[in-house]
């Protein structure tokens, strides 16, 4: 599943009356980019979020073999986005991957697939260190043990979450309400030590402000 359905009031005027996805990086959108990385990793059904500005994006996508799940009456956040989405994603383990970053080095969808043990894990999500993340400002995300276990963190050297994971989607039939972060479902897996995360081998920039554009298209040549 690939997150387009937000606002992206970070821009500024750049999204006044286009949505952040389509904003150009290295010569394309970016949402573009995101399908470049589903498509090298193989990735064979792909459903795209729409809230904010979404016929934009249907529009563009509309020669792509992509599902849209539409949020047309609200953004349902992550959560709800994603458990809205189901009835398209089907049963089982789903990717998910946000559209405002730009990467480089292994591909963060292959790396997280290869890693993937549903045996022990609920949840898979793609890490870096903060200090290696272009764009991204504040604190740490996550504690990594020496066995791959997350738990939450507040300090500025934890690692962050890139906005690639798997997961187990089954917990979410047990939220009702309709609007609410993955971070609830991330939480459930924590507290069961079924929550991992893994480092990306590569580079990674948010494009979340203006600002991270340039930092991306540095990154990205």
């Amino acid at each position: 599943m690939l997150f387009a359905a937000g606002f992206g009031t970070r821009m500024g005027a750049l999204t006044a009356h286009r949505p952040k996805p389509l904003i150009d990086v290295a010569g394309k959108p970016l949402i573009d980019h995101a399908l470049a990385v589903a498509d090298a990793a193989g990735i064979a059904k792909i459903v795209v979020n729409l809230h904010y500005l979404g016929d934009q994006i249907a529009d563009h996508l509309k020669n792509r073999d992509v599902l849209f799940s539409w949020e047309r009456n609200q953004i349902l956040e992550t959560g709800g986005g994603l458990k809205a989405a189901l009835p398209l994603l089907g049963d089982g383990p789903v990717l998910t991957l946000n559209t405002d970053a730009v990467w480089t080095g292994q591909n963060p969808l292959t790396q997280l697939l290869t890693a993937w043990d549903p045996a022990k894990m609920d949840a898979l999500l793609l890490l870096l260190p903060a200090e290696n993340a272009l764009g991204h400002s504040g604190k740490g995300d996550f504690h990594l043990d020496p066995n791959g276990r997350i738990s939450r963190a507040n300090g500025v050297n934890a690692p962050i979450y890139l906005g690639a994971q798997i997961l187990k989607t089954q917990g979410l039939s047990a939220i009702s309400d309709p609007v609410f972060s993955l971070n609830l479902l991330w939480d459930i897996a924590i507290a069961n030590n079924r929550a991992y995360g893994l480092i990306h081998h590569g580079g990674w920039c948010d494009v979340g402000r203006p600002e991270g554009i340039a930092l991306a298209e540095s990154l990205h040549v």
